[in-house]
Order: structure tokens, then C-alpha cells, then sequence
């Protein structure tokens, strides 16, 4: 596990120490997008994808070299299965700016079959391997249903490394965790919205951000259940929408944070604290983990329910999308 050493001087209030490079010495950075050229300045350990970020990258004239190249050494290629290469091209380019790990995700259509995610998930190791990529940099990207969670248990048996996302539940993150996966990505800004929007103009910036905010506090109660309980699997927390928020989880194992609020920390001088500490966690009961009573502790989680759907809803249009894209 890649965890920095929680600092022990203190920057000063005023001090030239960007909070970015503070946050650095407290948890391991990681670059949110596809966008491989403008994660360069902000020098990040690991980075991450998914189907909207390389489908984003992928409009971008910047790259239409990039995509035109993965189309001419296919021809003929389907969309459905070009879409692939178009991710582990996006991959390699990353690995050659980021010294650790690239996230590489796992068509969404396939969230409700084992097998096919399985097989999947190989092939996008095969691709890095036929480029010389060692298996230990990739991780792959499933979502965390019950069919994925069972797919990723298959998989790191075999040596690959799983990174679990769309992440809203502590009953799934145990599960993660009763899974071996090696990474888990809980969606702080994805779980705020929907309280914010549930809540409404009940919703107080004051009383519900900060410490409070709901994104943030679910991803502290996974930290405090792995740390009671001994589980390896990396936390990385994922889907910022505002600085406090990361600010909120220094000391998460992993932080994966978009340009933009890279660029918001990189010109911060704020001082950044450990918030998350593994000598201070609450005590909470075991989870039973079977299949039903997973299946039925994730139902009666309305936002994580109706989270997860979505997500899996939006990642399938932006791979249809994405193909589209590719069939031109």
C-alpha cells in the first residue's frame, strides 16, 4: 500500500508551502482524468479514468492523433471492442507521466455478469502486458455491485489489482474489503449531492459542509470500519466537488482529485491537518456479508441505491457515446 507518513512540523499560517504539497506529505495524490497533458504540472502518484473522463479526452484536438492512430492500426475494428485499445492507449500515455498506478475501467454494461466482467478485465491486462506494462501498475475498474465485487475476488486471486468505484455504502465497502480488492473508491461529492438535493433549501452550507458533509463522513466511517477491523484495502477517496471536502479527508489513504481542484490547491497556502487517523476510530459492529443480506442492507440505502444505479446508467451512455464517437 502506497500511504505517505502523516508530517510531523506544522507549515505556518502564511507559508510559501502550496497546500497541495502539504496534502502530499498526508495522502498519496492521485490525477482524476484523461487528460494526460495537464496532469504533468501537478506531478500526482497514481492517476485515474473512466468512460466520461477518456470520452472527454477523446473530443479533444489535442488527442485526435492519439485516437486516430488506435483506429488505423485496427481497421475494421468494431467500436464496441476498439473501445479497449482506445483505453489503454489513453493508459500508456498516463504511465508515462505518473511513477505508480493508472485506472483503467471495465465496460459498465457488464455490472451484472461475473464472468463477462472477468473476462474483461484480462483482456484489458493482456493489452498493458503486450506493452511491456507490468500488471502491478494497472488497476481495474469495476463497479461495486454484488456480481462486481465477486468478479474483483476472482481477479486479485489471479494478481490483478481491482479498484472498486461507484462507492456509496459502508456495506459495500466491506465487502470490497471481505474481497481482498486492493483499492476501493468511495464518491464523496456524488453522496453530498444527493442529500443537498434532497434536502433542499433545508440544506445549510454551515451545518451540512465540512466535517459534516455527508460525502465526507461516509468515507470516514469506511476508514474507521477497515481500521478497526485490519482491512488492507486501500481507501481512495473519489468525485470532489470543492477543496473542503479533500481538505476534510487528509490522511485518507489515496485522494483522486480532478485538474481543477489540483490547480485550487496547488494555489492555496492554507495549512492542511491530518483529519483521518487510524489510532482514532469508532466502534462499530461486523457486517454480515452474504449475498441477501448485502443485497438488502444496499436497498434499504436509498442515496447509495439510487447512486449506484445512475452511475452505472451514466458510465453505459458515455461508453455508447464514446463508440459512436469511434464508428466515425
Amino acid at each position: 500500500m502506497i500511504i505517505n507518513s502523516p508530517i510531523e512540523h506544522q507549515y505556518p499560517m502564511n507559508s510559501t508551502v502550496s497546500a497541495l504539497d502539504q496534502l502530499k506529505k498526508l495522502t498519496t495524490v492521485v490525477a482524476d482524468t484523461g487528460d494526460f497533458e495537464r496532469m504533468k504540472e501537478f506531478a500526482p502518484q497514481d492517476a485515474t479514468t473512466n468512460p466520461s473522463l477518456i470520452l472527454k479526452a477523446a473530443q479533444q484536438s489535442n488527442y485526435q492523433s492519439l485516437v486516430q492512430a488506435v483506429k488505423a492500426a485496427h481497421p475494421g475494428m468494431k467500436p464496441s471492442d476498439l473501445v479497449d485499445y482506445i483505453l489503454v492507449a489513453f493508459g500508456l500515455e498516463i504511465l508515462k507521466i505518473v511513477p505508480g498506478r493508472v485506472s483503467t475501467e471495465v465496460d459498465a454494461r457488464l455490472s451484472f455478469d461475473t464472468k463477462a466482467t472477468v473476462a474483461k478485465a484480462k483482456h484489458l491486462i493482456a493489452l498493458y502486458e503486450s506493452h511491456g506494462i507490468d500488471r502491478k501498475r494497472i488497476l481495474i475498474k469495476l463497479a461495486g455491485t454484488w456480481e462486481g465485487i465477486a468478479a474483483a475476488k476472482q481477479l486479485e486471486a489471479e494478481g490483478i489489482h481491482c479498484n472498486m468505484t461507484l462507492l456509496f455504502s459502508l456495506v459495500q465497502a466491506a465487502a470490497c474489503g471481505a474481497a481482498n480488492a486492493k483499492l476501493i473508491s468511495p464518491f464523496v461529492g456524488r453522496i453530498t449531492d444527493w442529500y443537498k438535493n434532497k434536502l433542499g433549501s433545508n440544506w445549510s452550507d454551515t451545518n451540512n459542509g465540512g466535517a459534516n458533509d455527508p460525502g465526507v463522513t461516509s468515507v470516514k466511517t469506511i476508514f474507521h470500519y477497515y481500521k478497526q477491523y485490519g482491512i488492507a484495502t486501500e481507501i481512495m477517496g473519489a468525485s470532489f466537488r470543492n477543496t473542503s471536502q479533500i481538505l476534510e479527508l487528509a490522511g485518507c489513504d489515496l485522494l483522486t482529485i480532478s485538474p481543477e481542484l489540483l490547480a485550487e490547491l496547488q494555489n492555496s497556502n492554507a495549512v492542511v491537518d491530518t483529519k483521518l487517523d487510524a489510532a482514532q476510530v469508532d466502534k462499530m459492529e461486523v457486517l454480515k456479508l452474504d449475498e441477501s443480506s448485502f443485497r438488502l442492507q444496499l436497498n434499504n440505502d436509498a442515496m447509495a441505491t439510487e447512486k449506484l444505479a445512475e452511475g452505472i446508467r451514466n458510465f453505459c451512455i458515455d461508453t455508447e457515446k464514446l463508440e459512436a464517437l469511434l464508428a466515425k
